[in-house]
């Protein structure tokens, strides 16, 4: 296995990033030429773009962008505001200076229209990386990971391969101290109960259950469930299938807690993420993407993400690198230079779900180490946020009661 501590960045908010990314962040989708041709011009893998589109203001929407402007990946932050939006620039940078990092904020009715925020725009973000490459570097430990998981293009083989291998990894993570999240509970109809069983107390295991009944009714009201055409294709027949593959991302850890986008896991251990929105449907599919949910892990701290496909994807992210592990062996021989873990092989007899495993924890240690992903190495780094509604999670998804 590989070194269980590395170099990290160690950030003035007491946080560890294994990432010193800059964010060139757009507040209203008004703006987001201006911040791409920043980020376009500034030709740099660890200048990132995101951003919210809506001018309609939304708490959700702020409170991400808050958490992913001083994700501990993140060095330094260049906002870029068109001006008559909604969205509280002024709050937002206030939190971006009290987390000690370097941010420029530009409000293009005020700088004089696109070309000369860009010009402005450009400039700062050299300014802050000059700030944000002084950032100490220090010891960091695998206990002070955060890892996420999510899956993607899912087919027959996923269930078999990629998805218990990533629960193997998660079970040694977690082991050793780190805080593993899973998500997606529209795709875990049909496992609650068992879901509920490895809950650390009966209250959490029935906050548990009412996720994913939630998600279950949520996509009853949509019309839309978690299944596409594509999985089918790939062989799964039904949403409990399907499912149970999906759960088993999860390994065999107890779960300690429920988070909401945005939280952050109070302590190492398993938690579930519950994506699907509280209240009534206002705004649109739980699943918007799987970036969408991606972007959401980030929010929770996740210094990296496991992403499982056996269709295959070749998605990565902004501020957190993504690894793939490859499902299906026919997929992973037409996509290899997009997978970095070749999990297919299970089937065809070139390993074993243990082994698997294995290499996805070295891999995850690699990588906080600074070994860059696949889809870092081609620049990927898609993003997307839009309108959601949660609250907060009550004293039963977090109990004090650890293992």
């Amino acid at each position: 296995m590989a070194e269980k501590q590395f170099q990290a960045w160690l950030r003035p908010d007491g946080r560890k990033g294994i990432r010193n990314v800059i964010a060139v962040a757009y507040l209203v989708e008004c703006a987001h030429h201006v911040a791409r041709r920043i980020v376009d011009k500034a030709d740099d893998a660890e200048v990132h773009l995101i951003g919210f589109p809506g001018c309609y203001p939304n708490q959700y929407a702020y409170d991400m962008m808050e958490k992913l402007c001083t994700h501990p990946n993140v060095g330094g932050v260049v906002l870029v505001s068109l001006g008559c939006e909604s969205f509280n620039r002024s709050s937002l940078t206030r939190a971006i200076e009290a987390s000690g990092r370097p941010v420029e904020t530009f409000v293009i009715q005020n700088e004089g229209g696109t070309a000369e925020t860009i010009r402005k725009g450009l400039e700062a973000v050299r300014r802050i990386q000059t700030v944000a490459n002084q950032t100490p570097r220090g010891q960091m430990d695998v206990s002070e990971l955060i890892v996420a998981t999510i899956c993607g293009g899912s087919d027959g083989t996923s269930g078999i391969t990629a998805n218990p291998a990533v629960g193997r990894a998660f079970d040694t993570l977690g082991a050793l101290g780190a805080a593993c999240i899973f998500e997606e509970t529209g795709e875990l109809v049909g496992c609650e109960k068992i879901m509920a069983s490895r809950a650390i107390t009966p209250e959490l295991g029935a906050e548990l259950e009412a996720c994913v009944q939630k998600a279950e009714a949520y996509y009853t009201i949509m019309g839309f469930g978690s299944f596409a055409p594509g999985n089918a294709e790939g062989g799964l027949t039904t949403q409990e299938e399907k499912s149970m593959g999906a759960y088993s991302k999860s390994g065999a850890a107890p779960i300690c807690g429920i988070l909401k986008p945005g939280d952050q896991p109070p302590t190492g251990g398993l938690y579930l993420l519950d994506v699907v929105p509280d209240g009534e449907p206002r705004f649109g599919f739980p699943n918007i993407s799987d970036n969408a949910e991606i972007v959401e892990l980030i929010a929770c701290g996740a210094h990296v993400t496991l992403f499982t496909t056996g269709r295959g994807s070749v998605v990565g992210s902004a501020i957190s690198p993504v690894i793939k592990v490859c499902a299906n062996p026919e997929t992973y021989r037409k996509l290899a230079a997009d997978m970095d873990i070749d999990a297919g092989r299970i089937m065809e007899g070139r390993g074993t779900l243990d082994e698997v495993g294995e290499e996805i924890t070295s891999l995850v240690l690699d990588v906080a180490a600074g070994r860059k992903t696949l889809s870092e190495a081609m620049g990927h780094q898609e993003f997307i946020l839009t309108y959601k509604a949660f609250d907060p999670v009550g004293p039963a998804c977090l109990p004090l009661k650890q293992f």
